[in-house]
């Protein structure tokens, strides 16, 4: 294993990835396994290295002539007469050996040309309004609402103006600049930044806890979902009266797995059908990026096919209602069987496939983050597929069945408004999901969370038989709603997708395609990543106007469920809670991500989720 050159803390030169120059940077870290350096800029920005990206600082010193027995005139006027003889020839009493003379003047050869081609850049760079002190997070005086600087090809100056400085600070020899205007007259002057080739290193900051966090949560979400369904059950869901604990033998169904079972593979069927268009997902650390087909609002719709077709013969859907506590657990006990087959494979998955949140070493923490980032049976991709279809659509078809059991139950020819009003509100956020599913490729959940237990209970469990908890207690306490109350609550939820929709809108198609005209009047800082952060719309704003939009949505999907008992308000209560602390990983992750840039933009926008109070 080849020994580190450079120790932790001490200040080098660091090359940016894509060009020729260089910056003070300081070590803070070395991987072993993918020998690159960790190193910080002056901005705050963290990147990797490779060690050949790496100078120390004393080789960027001016080199100091051999020969200082002749003035500089002499030694011009001796160049024009005589080529034969070098500027840095030594004088006779000072005699280099024929090995010592070739490794100067390789040495010598090197930097001059990383000089001139330093010298090319920057009036390439100088040609740009996005220029390198933007790059290097500096402070500016606008932002800017113009996408000129992705391409630099397009602010490049004339190959005229590249020759005149070239000659008039280049170091080299005729022959060799001779060379270099060979090189600038090909048409290959197209420069673009590219980001880094990072390999994932191991976890450092871990999270939710730790390892006695992330264990206590592989028990505790389980149980919280008992409680919560249990709760539904009595007459009085008051926090005070706790519920009775059910026998073992009467959670366990091997019916009902065989359900769940059944509609777990139907929904993986209908992923795996043809139809639908096939989009990229955003780069890995290996700069590989994943295909992804794009059919969840193909398979909702087959999915309402086969609803209706099981009403048509009368197939009794509240049926769920009936064993939801049997379903529950029957999907929390696959949850934990695919997250123990998760990570068993993960450990045998190469190291760039694994996630930059889920490589501690530690197993728990792992087993519950998620070792593996995009764990795939060959095409099959299983995070993704979880993350949209067996538990959201499932979310759907729950709640159409606690409607029918409710009509059932009380002798209703039709769903009360309250039902209709949960019903109608959580469809829409299902569909509008479905139908901008290409949106969550650049989630948190599919870029940098590993597939483990969290998201497998969470995508299986928790969304549907947790996010339901309003239709599954409106069976149980019927509410009534007066039809002014409703049009209130109607118009609250409309306010908070409005939000929701558009903020999520702006971020996709500028991450997707900043050069985009429809999107010229948003301005934004530019980072050193060669990312932008928007300033304006939405995100001028608060810093996730989409988590507002969110909450204002959690918050009237419980109304219509009245103000008896807080059960019901457990969804926004805990929804608040979730984002919240996801903006804190939000903010701990773009910190680390832009430096200054993100110090800029807080400054800029100061409120987080809630304006004026948070």
């Amino acid at each position: 294993m080849p020994s580190r050159k450079f120790a932790d803390g001490e200040v080098v030169m660091g090359r940016w990835p894509g060009s020729v120059l260089y910056y003070e940077v300081q070590v803070t870290s070395y991987d072993d396994v993918a020998h690159l350096y960790t190193v910080k800029y002056k901005d705050g920005t963290e990147l990797a290295l490779k060690e050949s990206d790496i100078r120390s600082q004393s080789s960027f010193k001016h080199r100091k002539s051999q020969s200082s027995s002749s003035s500089p005139s002499r030694r011009s006027s001796s160049r024009s007469r005589s080529r034969s003889r070098s500027p840095g020839r030594p004088g006779k009493g000072r005699r280099r050996s024929a090995s010592q003379s070739r490794e100067h003047k390789d040495d010598k050869k090197k930097t001059i040309q990383e000089t001139s081609l330093a010298l090319a850049v920057l009036i390439l760079f100088l040609g740009c309004e996005n220029n390198t002190k933007r790059y290097n997070g500096e402070p500016e005086s606008t932002e800017k609402n113009d996408k000129s600087c992705i391409i630099l090809e397009q602010k490049l100056k004339p190959d005229l103006e590249i020759k005149r400085v070239l000659e008039q600070y280049s170091l080299r020899s005729r022959k060799e600049d001779k060379k270099t205007e060979e090189i600038f007259s090909e048409k290959k002057t197209f420069l673009a930044i590219k980001p880094i080739e990072k390999v994932p290193s191991k976890t450092k900051e871990l999270e939710f806890g730790g390892r006695i966090g992330t264990f206590m949560m592989i028990f505790l979400l389980p149980a919280t979902v008992l409680y919560l369904l249990l709760m539904c059950k009595q007459d009085d869901p008051s926090l005070l009266n706790f519920p009775p604990l059910p026998a073992l033998e009467s959670l366990w169904d091997w019916r009902v797995f065989g359900v769940f079972l059944l509609w777990f593979f139907l929904q993986a069927v209908f992923h795996l059908l043809p139809i639908g268009k096939v989009v990229e997902g955003l780069p890995l650390s290996s700069g590989k990026k994943l295909q992804y087909r794009i059919n969840g609002l193909y398979a909702f719709i087959l999915t309402a096919a086969v609803i209706g077709v099981l009403l048509y013969f009368q197939v009794e859907l509240h049926y769920l209602h009936d064993h939801f506590m049997q379903f529950a657990v029957s999907a929390a006990a696959f949850s934990l069987a695919l997250s123990i087959y998760l990570y068993v494979r993960s450990l045998k998955a190469p190291e760039e496939e694994l996630a930059p949140g889920g490589n501690s070493g530690y197993f728990i923490y792992d087993f519950f983050i998620g070792h593996e980032l995009n764990p795939r049976i060959g095409n099959f991709d299983l995070k993704y597929f979880c993350e949209l279809r067996p538990g959201l659509i499932g979310w759907v078809v729950i709640n159409l069945a606690m409607l029918l059991a409710e009509m059932k139950i009380h002798n209703l020819s039709m769903p009360s408004l309250s039902m209709i009003l949960v019903n109608s509100f959580q469809l829409l956020y299902v569909v509008d999901g479905l139908w901008n599913e290409e949106a969550i490729l650049t989630t948190m959940d599919i870029t940098h969370d590993g597939f483990g237990f969290m998201l497998a209970f969470g995508d299986l469990v928790w969304v549907p038989f947790v996010y339901s908890l309003q239709a599954y207690y409106l069976v149980g306490h019927p509410t009534t709603v007066t039809w002014p109350v409703a049009a209130a609550i109607t118009v609250l939820n409309c306010v908070g997708y409005y939000i929701f929709r558009s903020a999520n809108s702006q971020k996709n198609n500028f991450r997707r395609n900043p050069a985009d005209p429809k999107l010229a009047n948003l301005k934004f800082i530019p980072t050193a990543t060669g990312k932008g952060l928007l300033v304006t719309g939405w995100w001028g704003f608060v810093r996730h106007p989409n988590y507002l939009g969110d909450i204002i949505m959690a918050l009237a999907w419980s109304l219509p469920c009245g103000f008896n008992h807080i059960l019901p308000y457990f969804y926004v209560i805990y929804f608040i809670c979730l984002l919240v602390h996801r903006e804190a990983r939000d903010e701990h992750h773009c910190k680390q991500k832009y430096g200054l840039a993100w110090e800029r933009y807080c400054q800029r926008v100061p409120y987080r989720i809630f304006p004026y109070i948070y």
